[in-house]
């Protein structure tokens, strides 16, 4: 079974024995200020993006974002996309993650702690969070396997303009309900920066 099969989050739940909270879990952290580089390629982006597919968005919006973020942690962290993260075949965590933040520096390969997942969907957020907090679990067996277990592990469905977070504590799922928008990106530079260096 693959990510892509768990197609609604009721069905992740139940397949992993979860338990789900609906609340915002963010804290109010500062605003990050983007580049000017990003700044002026957003401005663009979202032009060609706001009638795109799920990768116009994907690579256009979100990608550069997340590629801010390494920057901003002075290249601290690593961002993947499209990888492979097949964990546990047997249980379904198999196939690729649009987009995978670890805490490791390396970019030639997956390094625990994986810390954040983000699903990419063209429109409705909530026809990926299934599957974006199966790969969530994918991700906090990957960090328990390789000795770098963390407390949390965040998730992100998006379709670039609108972002939802997630996060998983051990078998708790919680939700935050509030879908934070692009533009502005300063708040979600601050939550992401935030989530890599603390959550």
């Amino acid at each position: 079974m693959l990510y892509s099969q768990f197609t609604n989050l009721d069905q992740t739940l139940k397949a992993f024995d979860l338990t789900l909270q609906e609340h915002r879990f963010l804290p109010d952290v500062p605003p990050l200020s983007p580049s000017a580089m990003l700044q002026s390629y957003l401005e663009e982006a979202l032009l060609l993006a706001a009638t795109g597919s799920e990768k116009v968005r994907s690579e256009g919006l979100i990608y550069p974002v997340l590629v801010e973020v390494r920057r901003c942690l002075k290249r601290q962290v690593a961002v993947f996309s499209g990888e492979d993260f097949t964990v546990d075949e047997a249980r379904g965590l198999s196939g690729l993650v649009d987009f995978l933040l670890s805490r490791s520096p390396l970019v030639s390969t997956i390094e625990a702690p994986a810390t954040v997942i983000v699903e990419v969907k063209k429109a409705d957020l909530a026809t990926g969070l299934g599957q974006c907090v199966a790969e969530m679990v994918a991700a906090q067996l990957f960090n328990q396997l390789n000795g770098k277990a963390i407390p949390v592990v965040y998730g992100v469905v998006s379709n670039g303009t609108q972002w939802r977070f997630l996060n998983l504590q051990d078998r708790t799922v919680t939700l935050d309900l509030v879908d934070y928008p692009l533009p502005p990106v300063d708040q979600l530079l601050g939550f992401l920066v935030w989530i890599m260096q603390e959550g």
